[in-house]
């Protein structure tokens, strides 16, 4: 029987849809509407010493970057499906390069908020 990695990838594309559908909205409202409109939400909130001070810390490196690639790797797999539901057939390829891009932006995301220091 032929192993196959696929489990891993739908493993991401899961935690993706399912942080998205718990997160997204909150996020848009946060960052799109809440604060700039000021509504409920102080503008100071997302100031630009706050948002450095949660990049910094620890555990919003590990938030921004949960975010950033669990989004990322569920964006891939959604945009492949499309694909193969309007019946565009690219196989392997499209994969490979969907997948590579979404690792390259992964790990740009991890180097970037690990140079922002501690």
């Amino acid at each position: 029987m032929k192993r196959s990695n696929e489990p891993v990838f739908w493993a991401l594309f899961g935690a993706g849809g399912m942080l998205s559908a718990l997160t997204g909205v909150a996020l848009v409202f946060v960052t799109g509407i809440g604060v700039p409109l000021a509504l409920l939400l102080s503008p100071e909130l997302m100031s630009y010493v706050n948002m450095l001070a949660f990049a910094q810390h620890w555990l919003g490196k590990l938030v921004i970057f949960a975010v950033i690639a669990l989004f990322l790797w569920h964006a891939t797999l959604r945009i492949l499906l499309l694909l193969h539901d309007f019946g565009i057939r690219a196989g392997p390829a499209s994969a490979l390069i969907g997948n590579g891009l979404a690792l390259l932006c992964t790990l740009a995301a991890a180097y970037l908020l690990l140079a922002l220091g501690f």
